[in-house]
C-alpha cells in the first residue's frame, strides 16, 4: 500500500520512536504537571491571600475595642499561616502596639524585629525601624537605636530618622550633635507640616545656635 520511500520513512519513525518515545512522553507529563503545579500554587496563593484579608479585616475591628487578647492571638495566626501574605507584617505592627500599651516590650521588640526581617515592603519596614528604636531608646539602649537610625530608608522618612536620633543623642549628653540631627531634621521636614514645630520646640530646648 505505501511505495518504498514512504515505507522506510514510516520505518526510521518507527526506529526514531523506540528510541525516544519514553523520553517524550516524559516530558509531556513534565510539562503538564509542572503547569498544573503552577495553577495550583496560584490558586493557593489567592486563597491564602484571601483568607489573610479576612483575618485582617478581623484584626482591624478588634483595634477600637482593645481586646489586647483577641488582638494578639489574630496577628499570631495571620503572621504564622500567611506570613508570605502583605497582612502579616502589618498584623505585627498592631500586634507590636497592643504588645507596648500592655507593658510586654519584649514582645513588641520581637513583632517589630519580624517586620524588618519579612517585610517585602520598605515602607514598613522603615516604620517598624523608627518603632523598635524608640522602645531601645526607652531601654537606654543607645548603641542599637541609632544603629538603627542609620540603615538605608525612604527619603521621606528622613525627618522622622533624624529627629529620634536626635532624640538619643541627648539622652547620650551629646547637645551639639542631637542639635545638628535636630536641623537636619528640620530641614527634611515639609515646610507645611506640623511634625516641624516639635522639632523646633527640641531645637530651642537645647538652646544655643
Amino acid at each position: 500500500m505505501y511505495d518504498l520511500q514512504e515505507q522506510e520513512q514510516i520505518d526510521e519513525l518507527k526506529d526514531w520512536w523506540k528510541k525516544n518515545g519514553r523520553v517524550v512522553i516524559l516530558t509531556v507529563i513534565a510539562l503538564v504537571v509542572a503547569a498544573a503545579g503552577v495553577q495550583a500554587w496560584r490558586y493557593y496563593q489567592q486563597s491564602s491571600a484571601q483568607q489573610a484579608a479576612e483575618l485582617y479585616g478581623a484584626l482591624q475591628q478588634l483595634v477600637p475595642d482593645n481586646n489586647a487578647k483577641k488582638i494578639r492571638e489574630t496577628a499570631a495566626t495571620i503572621i504564622e499561616k500567611f506570613s508570605s501574605t502583605a497582612y502579616a507584617p502589618r498584623a505585627a505592627l498592631i500586634a507590636a502596639k497592643i504588645n507596648y500599651q500592655a507593658g510586654d516590650s519584649q514582645s513588641a521588640k520581637a513583632q517589630l524585629q519580624w517586620v524588618i526581617d519579612h517585610a517585602t515592603e520598605d515602607e514598613l519596614q522603615d516604620i517598624a525601624r523608627l518603632r523598635l528604636a524608640g522602645l531601645l531608646l526607652d531601654e537606654k539602649n543607645y548603641a542599637q537605636a541609632l544603629q538603627l537610625m542609620e540603615a538605608k530608608h525612604n527619603p521621606s522618612y528622613d525627618a522622622f530618622y533624624l529627629d529620634l536620633k536626635g532624640d538619643v543623642l541627648v539622652a547620650q549628653g551629646q547637645p551639639a550633635e542631637a542639635r545638628s540631627a535636630y536641623q537636619e531634621a528640620l530641614s527634611k521636614a515639609g515646610k507645611k507640616s506640623t511634625y516641624r514645630d516639635l522639632i523646633q520646640i527640641k531645637l530651642d530646648a537645647l538652646g544655643g545656635k
